[in-house]
């Protein structure tokens, strides 16, 4: 008696058929572009006591049929691209992959029909079928049409072929190819004007007004005005943005009745010489503002230190080993051998040679007055502390830290 089975997990079923005869069948949907190969192990068990089995592996393709379209990387495309460029220039690239496998997957592109401004899109623009490379046909003018779309297909080589599209987005930015255009005067004809000017004008009077334009765009349209050559310069001047021509002074009887003036209208083209020197200004601003910055730290670093140095030096000495005292020193932290009546305050600069010491009472008769003071110079000290403290200026820092230590009593 014999079983056969296969092992879990795999899309198929063992279905018996005849006497020892198994049909392999699918369990469900297979997508080879999610699993393309099946390695199914089929095992024959017998009813023996004990059971014996052997196994046999069964490898398995599934085909690949054409259920997938292209899909573009992008939902959306743009492309720039400065007017009067060379025919053949490269605009962008679009790409689309297919999952499905040899011819089914490869994909092939191309332009669906238009128009872009009244002519074929083809006439503009060409893709290339294998790579998705979009290429200008011919050269653009900005003045003419700023922005256009177009649609790409991408189309698999499946039967039946699958497709997709996607939009592209032409943009043509603007080149500074215009000259300015005066409107007034008339350039028709004779391009010179006639202005009458009452013989009583006063300084910043208009007299006339040159307009001019220029079908470039943004900056590159902005224009200036200048005068270029007159009868007598300090006369007249004209507004550099507004062409307005005025009187810069009061005309007098002395001026000429006749004055010539020629004016020139010019746009205000890219300097790049203007750029830099910016550049250059910013990066010196930058500079100083940073050494001042630096400046100003150190300055308030010294000054801290400045005012932390006098404590550190009165924090680090409060201790002097009672070895190093004098034998007749007295302790007056509330331990000594002075009573508790006597009541004194202290006085010591920092560094100095002498020092003071005002004893203040009460009610002992046998102390000093308040107003008396009795002066202690360096070798005074030295009299009392003996030679172990060295220099008269290491005598008075110990006294120094006693006196603050008893005043805090």
């Amino acid at each position: 008696m014999v079983r056969c089975s296969i092992q879990q997990g795999v899309p198929f079923k063992l279905v018996p058929s005849i006497k020892n005869y198994y049909s392999l069948v699918t369990t469900g949907q297979l997508d080879r572009e999610l699993v393309s190969d099946y390695n199914i192990t089929i095992t024959a068990t017998d009813e023996g006591s004990p059971p014996l089995s052997s196994s046999k592996s069964v490898q398995l393709s599934v085909a690949d049929i054409n259920d997938n379209p292209p899909v573009f990387e992008e939902q959306s495309y743009s492309a720039y691209v400065s007017e009067n460029n060379k025919p053949g220039s490269t605009l962008c690239s679009v790409n689309a992959r297919d999952p499905d496998w040899r011819q089914n997957g490869t994909v092939v592109y191309s332009l669906l029909a238009g128009e872009v401004n009244g002519a074929p899109v083809s006439s503009y623009l060409s893709v290339n079928g294998d790579t998705g490379v979009i290429h200008a046909v011919r050269s653009f003018d900005y003045e003419q049409f700023r922005s256009f779309k177009i649609h790409v297909m991408a189309r698999d080589n499946g039967s039946p072929p699958l497709s997709s599209n996607m939009t592209v987005s032409v943009f043509i930015s603007d080149v500074n190819d215009n000259s300015p255009q005066i409107l007034y005067p008339s350039p028709e004809g004779n391009s010179f004007m006639t202005e009458l000017v009452p013989k009583a004008a006063h300084g910043g009077s208009l007299v006339s007004k040159v307009i001019a334009v220029d079908a470039d765009s943004g900056q590159n349209a902005w224009l200036s005005y200048h005068i270029v050559k007159s009868t007598d310069p300090g006369l007249f001047t004209i507004g550099i943005h507004s062409g307005e021509i005025r009187t810069q002074r009061d005309i007098s009887e002395s001026d000429s009745m006749k004055q010539n003036l020629v004016t020139a209208v010019q746009d205000l083209s890219y300097n790049e010489s203007n750029s830099k020197l910016t550049s250059y200004l910013i990066i010196a601003l930058v500079s100083v503002s940073t050494f001042f910055l630096t400046f100003i730290i150190i300055i308030l670093g010294l000054r801290f230190c400045r005012r932390r140095k006098p404590r550190l030096l009165l924090d680090g000495a409060v201790a002097i080993p009672s070895g190093y005292l004098p034998p007749n020193y007295a302790d007056v932290d509330g331990t000594g051998t002075l009573r508790s009546a006597y009541n004194y305050d202290a006085y010591l600069t920092t560094g100095s040679r002498t020092s003071d010491f005002k004893y203040v009472t009460s009610y002992n008769d046998n102390t000093l007055p308040a107003d008396q003071t009795l002066k202690k110079s360096p070798s005074d000290f030295t009299d009392v502390f003996g030679d172990s403290y060295g220099s008269p200026e290491v005598g008075s820092f110990h006294c120094h830290q006693k006196i603050f230590s008893s005043s805090q009593k």
